[in-house]
């Protein structure tokens, strides 16, 4: 896409859902989500969202920390990395101490570089959540190594 001029814009959760349905390539939206900002053109086109929220791992939903639970875009550049930085300065100013994210193996991390975020782990893959006693279908990063950043 073009190198767009871009500003922030507030998005209702309904919104940012179905902007994630219509430009993520392997995940659906999220259940839920504490806050979404957008990031629109000049003539008011959204063209990304990142939507924030409780983390999804148990052990690291401590009360100070947030996760960006999905980014998507339609490829207009650098949204994504105003969107990480912004989601940072709104989990601040919630008073969060932390926000967190993943990447799947094979993606550059570039938006989150350019952020300032770091690698602080890698996740190595695991066979699914689906068991005999709790059936449940995949999400998209079973089977994938998946790295965690933090916000700087």
């Amino acid at each position: 896409m073009s190198d767009a001029l871009l500003h922030l814009v507030p998005v209702r959760s309904r919104q940012a859902k179905e902007f994630v349905r219509t430009w993520h390539r392997h995940h659906p939206p999220p259940a839920g989500q504490i806050f979404a900002v957008g990031a629109a053109d000049e003539t008011g086109v959204l063209r990304a969202v990142a939507i924030v929220g409780r983390p999804v791992a148990r052990h690291l939903d401590d009360g100070a920390t947030l996760e960006v639970t999905r980014t998507a875009s339609d490829g207009t550049r650098n949204a994504n990395s105003l969107l990480y930085g912004a989601s940072w300065r709104a989990t601040k100013a919630l008073g969060y101490r932390r926000l967190i994210t993943y990447t799947q193996d094979g993606e550059s991390g570039a938006s989150l570089r350019g952020a300032g975020w770091r690698t602080i782990a890698s996740r190595p893959p695991r066979a699914g959540w689906h068991t005999p006693s709790r059936p449940r279908s995949g999400h998209g990063n079973d089977r994938v190594t998946r790295l965690l950043w933090e916000a700087p």
